[in-house]
């Protein structure tokens, strides 16, 4: 159970951070709401996760989630540009988290 809420809390973290690129520097109210009940509920999954996940594993799963899927919705919403090389950077973070999983 705590793979399923680290991996909720990673998907979480991609929201809020895009939220937060959406708010304008908190100017406009709903991304800044999302931003904020995302990252605190992105925290506190993260927290229970780490119950039963070692800290240096699921941080780095965490942050490998949340950073692969924030540059995914970036390029799908032609915010960031699509290029071979960085879509070879994102599956490496994909398979650096995969990897974690398996070893773990």
């Amino acid at each position: 159970m705590a793979w399923v809420i680290l991996v909720l809390s990673g998907v979480l973290e991609a929201v809020w951070a895009t939220a937060l690129g959406a708010s304008n520097g908190f100017k406009k109210v709903v991304p800044t709401i999302v931003f904020v009940a995302g990252m605190a509920l992105s925290m506190v999954g993260l927290a229970f996760a780490m119950k039963e996940i070692p800290v240096g594993t699921a941080y780095a799963v965490w942050v490998g989630i949340g950073a692969s899927l924030t540059v995914i919705v970036a390029i799908l919403r032609k915010q960031e540009a699509a290029s071979v090389a960085r879509v070879a950077l994102v599956l490496g973070l994909v398979a650096c988290v995969v990897g974690l999983k398996v070893v773990s």
